[in-house]
C-alpha cells in the first residue's frame, strides 16, 4: 500500500514544463506511477511547445489535456500557492529548473522537488547537474548514468540524491525480436537488385488476446535532432543519404521524423533544418512526419539516428537500429552511449537496410534494467513523508551572486519576450556579450583531471557544452 493511499488522499503531483521533450518525458514519468492525482502546467517561455506539440507530446502518456494548465511566469506562485501540491517535477533545461526553484522558494508550503532530464544523459553535463542541485531528488534512467552522476557531483562538490527509473519511453517494454524475425527479403532475383527491409512485429509481453492481422512493417525511420551533428555538410549528408535510401527501394517509405512545424519551437535550437536540406524534388515515398515517435515507429522496420533517445524507445518495441557512426563516436555528437550496444553503423548500411538490436550484455546498464530496480517513486514517497514532519531540511535556491540585475538577467534569459520588465530588458543588454565573453573564456580552458568534451574514456564533462544552444530565440 502507498503512503499516498494510507493517507487517505492520492499525492497531488504537479510537473512544471515548457518543451515539447519535458512535456512528452514528464507526463509519461508520471503516467507510470499509480495512485496520484497528476497534473501539467506549462509555463510560457520562447521553447514552450505549442497546442500540436502538447497532443503529439502527450499521446499514449495516459495524461489527458484536461490535466493540463497553461499559464505565464508571473501566474505560476499564485497557482501554485492554490493547488498547494505535495510533489513538484520540474522539467525543463536548467535555468528554466533553477527560475522555478526560486518561485518554489517562496511558497508557503513547500513541495518536494524532483528534476530530470528527458532521455539519454551520457555523457552526464556538468551544467545539468548544477542547474539542478537545489533539488530533493534527481532521476536518472540507467545504472550506468547513476555512476556518471555520481562521480560529476563528487568532481564539482555537488551533493544531489539521485533514484532510477525506467525511461518511461522504454515502459511497457516488448520483448526483444530474434534475429531471424527482422530480416532482408531479397527482392527480384535480378543482379544489382535491392533489397527490402521488412520487420516482423512480436507480440508484447503480457498480451491477453492475439494480436490483429495486419501488415507487415516496412518504414525506414529517421528521427532527426537539432543539436547532432552540428556541422551543415555532415547535415547535408544525413539528408542526401536518405534520399538515397528511398530511390534504392520506391516499396518502403523513408520517413524523417521531426519535432516542430516551421514556425515551432523545441527544446534545442536547430540552425540547419532538415527541411531546408532535403531536396525540393525528393522521391515520393521520402516523407516528413510531425506525428509521435511511438506512431512513427509502429510502423517502422528500421529507425536510424545519430544518438536520439528514440532509439531506445525503438529498442522497447523490437524495432532494430542503426546509431549513425559515419560521423565519429564522441561525446559531442552525444553517441559514445551506443558503444558496445551493436546498435551503431555508417549510412551504407541505413541504405541497405542492414539494422540491427543490441548486444544483451548492454541493456542492463543502459536503460534496460528490471522494472523492480526503479524505485524513484519509493524515494519520493519517503521524501513526501520527511517533509510533512518537518525532517526534510529545504534545499533552497541562493541568491544570485550579482544580486537584483543578475537575477533579472537570468528571469530574462529563461523568459524571453514573456519578461517586460524594464530591469530584465536592461539586464540582457549589459549581460548577454558579458556572459558570451565568459563561455568563450570557459570553453578555451581545458582540464588536466580529464572528463573533457574530447575524452570519451569518461561518461561526464566538467568543460560548458559546446553547443552554443541559447534558450533566447
Amino acid at each position: 500500500m502507498s503512503m499516498s493511499t494510507r493517507a487517505g488522499q492520492p499525492l497531488r503531483v504537479v510537473a512544471i514544463a515548457d518543451a515539447d521533450s519535458f512535456v512528452k518525458w514528464s507526463a509519461s514519468l508520471l503516467g507510470g506511477v499509480p495512485d496520484i492525482r497528476p497534473h501539467l502546467l506549462l509555463v510560457q517561455t520562447p521553447l514552450t511547445a505549442s497546442i500540436e506539440q502538447q497532443r503529439t507530446a502527450l499521446a499514449g502518456t495516459g495524461m489527458p489535456e484536461s490535466a493540463v494548465t497553461r499559464l505565464t511566469f508571473a501566474e505560476t506562485a499564485g497557482w501554485l500557492e492554490g493547488q498547494s501540491p505535495d510533489v513538484v517535477l520540474l522539467a525543463g533545461r536548467g535555468p528554466f529548473v533553477r527560475l522555478l526553484g526560486r518561485v518554489i522558494d517562496r511558497l508557503s508550503r513547500r513541495p518536494v522537488v524532483v528534476a530530470g532530464l528527458p532521455g539519454m544523459a551520457i555523457p552526464a553535463q556538468r551544467g545539468a547537474l548544477d542547474y539542478r542541485r537545489h533539488a530533493d531528488l534527481l532521476v536518472v534512467h540507467s545504472h550506468r548514468e547513476e555512476r556518471a552522476f555520481a562521480e560529476l557531483g563528487r568532481r564539482i562538490g555537488v551533493t544531489l540524491p539521485t533514484a532510477l527509473a525506467t525511461l518511461p519511453f522504454a515502459r511497457p517494454r516488448s520483448r526483444m525480436l530474434a534475429p531471424d524475425r527482422a530480416r532482408v527479403l531479397a527482392g527480384p532475383t535480378v543482379p544489382g537488385a535491392r533489397a527490402t527491409l521488412l520487420a516482423e512485429r512480436p507480440d508484447r509481453v503480457g498480451d491477453a488476446e492475439p494480436r490483429a492481422v495486419r501488415a507487415p512493417a516496412t518504414d525506414i525511420v529517421f528521427a532527426a535532432q537539432a543539436l547532432v551533428p552540428t556541422g551543415r555538410e555532415e547535415r547535408a549528408e544525413i539528408a542526401a543519404t536518405l534520399v538515397r535510401a528511398a530511390e534504392a527501394d520506391s516499396q518502403r517509405r523513408v520517413v524523417v521524423k521531426l519535432r516542430s512545424r516551421p514556425g515551432e519551437s523545441e527544446t534545442h535550437l536547430e540552425r540547419d533544418p532538415y527541411l531546408e536540406l532535403l531536396p525540393a524534388r525528393r522521391p515520393e515515398n521520402l516523407v516528413v512526419s510531425y506525428d509521435s515517435m511511438a506512431q512513427a515507429l509502429s510502423t517502422a522496420a528500421g529507425l536510424v539516428t545519430v544518438s536520439s533517445t528514440a532509439a531506445v524507445e525503438a529498442v522497447a518495441l523490437g524495432v532494430p537500429v542503426i546509431a549513425l557512426d559515419s560521423f565519429g563516436v564522441s561525446k559531442g555528437l552525444l553517441n559514445t552511449v551506443f558503444v558496445g550496444s551493436g546498435l551503431l553503423g555508417g549510412r551504407s548500411e541505413v541504405v541497405a537496410g542492414r539494422f540491427r538490436h543490441p548486444h544483451p550484455d548492454w541493456l542492463r546498464d543502459n536503460y534496460f534494467h528490471p522494472a523492480g530496480e526503479s524505485t524513484w517513486w519509493n524515494r519520493v514517497e519517503e521524501l513526501v513523508a520527511l517533509r510533512r514532519t518537518g525532517a526534510l531540511p529545504a534545499r533552497t535556491v541562493p541568491a544570485p551572486r550579482g544580486g537584483s540585475m543578475h537575477e533579472a538577467w537570468h528571469r530574462a534569459s529563461v523568459l524571453g519576450r514573456e519578461d517586460r520588465s524594464v530591469r530584465g530588458t536592461a539586464a540582457l543588454a549589459l549581460g548577454v556579450p558579458a556572459t558570451a565573453a565568459i563561455s568563450r573564456l570557459r570553453r578555451g580552458r581545458t582540464s588536466a583531471e580529464g572528463g573533457t568534451w574530447a575524452d570519451a574514456s569518461t561518461d561526464f564533462t566538467l568543460e560548458p557544452n559546446p553547443f552554443h544552444d541559447s534558450i533566447r530565440r
